[in-house]
């Protein structure tokens, strides 16, 4: 077993023993494991390891992954910030988009989606932590921004998505994940179907599974420690 299959491994086991001490099914809880400057032979050792969702930051990198490894069957998350002029290349490439946070980015990938490809899923990312230097729509404006997001044709509005301010406490953690929870349950309620809760990464995804994550973003646990972000 190779060392991104054994690290594979231990991770689900991970996410697994998290979603069961808080009473909730492991399979409730989906993987998708971060990729970004990890080589595309990297994603093949995890895809044959069983892994087939992957979640990339970079534009351009996650293109040539997707190039490179067209004949498999994976699902590629574009999880980074949306730049104006990079949003043709995520609709023609991915197949999600967890970083959604204004309006214009949103119209720009419906428009953008080619016509013979399904429509985009994408989340909202919203700023649970109140941070200035924080990407994600404010709490008070989310619900606004998800219903436009959701009249648009070519896209699928599935879920929120959050990083909260990085803490070691837990409770600050679990705090800041059921704000976005509170607020995915209330989008429920008043109409809006949504089933996706992008939340928790490798320093806080048990309080996030607490908090009823539904995918977590894992990457470091996975593939190791990162090289240099490209440029």
């Amino acid at each position: 077993m190779t060392t991104i299959a054994s690290n594979l491994q231990a991770t689900r086991t991970a996410i697994a023993d998290a979603a069961t001490a808080c009473g909730r099914a492991p399979q409730a809880v989906e993987l998708l494991a971060v990729s970004k400057t990890f080589p595309a032979d990297a994603v093949r050792e995890a895809y044959d390891a069983g892994q087939c969702r992957f979640g990339e930051n970079y534009v351009q990198e996650g293109k040539d992954k997707i190039a490179a490894l067209q004949g498999l069957q994976i699902e590629w998350h574009f999880i980074g910030p949306i730049q104006s002029n990079k949003t043709r290349l995520i609709a023609e490439h991915f197949d999600w988009v967890h970083g959604i946070e204004r309006l214009k980015i949103a119209e720009r990938l419906s428009a953008q989606r080619p016509a013979h490809l399904p429509p985009l899923q994408v989340c909202l990312q919203v700023n649970v932590s109140g941070e200035a230097s924080k990407s994600g729509v404010p709490l008070e404006q989310a619900e606004a921004l998800a219903r436009g997001i959701a009249a648009l044709p070519n896209l699928s509005l599935r879920g929120l998505m959050a990083i909260p301010a990085p803490t070691d406490d837990v409770a600050e953690q679990r705090a800041a994940f059921a704000q976005l929870r509170e607020l995915f349950d209330k989008l429920n309620r008043d109409g809006l179907q949504l089933d996706t809760l992008s939340m928790g990464m490798s320093h806080d995804f048990p309080a996030a599974i607490a908090e009823g994550a539904t995918m977590v973003r894992i990457g470091t646990a996975i593939f190791g420690v990162r090289s240099k972000s490209p440029a």
